[in-house]
């Protein structure tokens, strides 16, 4: 299978480690990867608030990266964020139906069609025995959009065919971190309040987990934020990306 990567902008500033892993567990499973030159921004944040016109522009140049590497004969567009994914997937038709031209509204379509979370294509590829150095105990927070969007309830199954991987009960796994892209930066006080109750309800995990993961940087980037601010919980942080490319051998 030939995949194009959209790396997704939290990834390419904050966290490249989560693309490079990406890029390492896609070849062990078969994959050629390729990456599009000329993919910028999915477009997001500007969706999100209104501003469609621009949320077009900017899309735009991902989209017609994207369209390429289907032409070229990319089999699947692969993207290791729920949230990117839920906006190339849910609301690129949309987007480009209404504020794009009829080219790009069909081709927002097709890429659509062929565009796949991490999680739900790792289930798929011919991934070699996974198994982490030690046992782990795993705490996996659901990211807002693949939960709800993308209704992928079932992401952290990934981590079951992990040998010494040990998945933690705790009870706000599926709450919002309150991250929400720009939210967190119009609503502060309550973006911070949603992180530390979240953090809280983790502190309180029996047995405790010695790992937070997610499919979402961004939403660990905010917990992360939070346990480093007010060491309510002492964590370290894995994008399962990091997570499969830790276990294989």
């Amino acid at each position: 299978m030939r995949v194009a990567l959209l790396v997704t902008c939290v990834a390419d500033v904050f966290e490249p480690a989560v693309a490079d892993a990406t890029v390492d567990v896609l070849v062990a499973g078969g994959c050629d990867v390729v990456c599009p030159e000329g993919q910028t921004c999915c477009g997001q944040p500007a969706w999100n608030s209104g501003f469609a016109d621009d949320a077009a522009r900017v899309a735009g140049t991902t989209l017609a990266a994207l369209g390429k590497a289907l032409d070229d004969g990319a089999d699947a567009v692969v993207v290791p964020a729920g949230s990117c994914a839920a906006m190339v997937r849910r609301f690129w038709p949309e987007l480009f139906a209404t504020h794009g031209t009829p080219e790009q509204a069909a081709l927002a379509g097709r890429v659509a069609d062929h565009t796949w979370e991490l999680t739900e294509l790792v289930p798929h590829l011919d991934l070699p025995p996974l198994a982490l150095p030690e046992p782990t105990r795993v705490a996996w927070h659901h990211g807002c959009h693949l939960l709800r969007e993308l209704r992928h309830p079932d992401a952290p199954a990934v981590l079951d065919q992990v040998a010494g991987c040990e998945r933690v009960a705790w009870s706000a796994d599926e709450r919002c971190c309150g991250f929400g892209g720009l939210f967190s930066a119009k609503l502060p006080e309550v973006s911070v309040a949603m992180a530390d109750d979240k953090l809280t309800s983790l502190a309180a995990a029996d047995p405790p987990a010695d790992l937070l993961v997610s499919a979402d940087a961004s939403c660990l980037l905010h917990l992360r934020g939070r346990m480093e601010a007010e060491h309510a919980v002492d964590l370290s942080t894995r994008h399962v990306a990091q997570l499969l490319r830790d276990a294989l051998p």
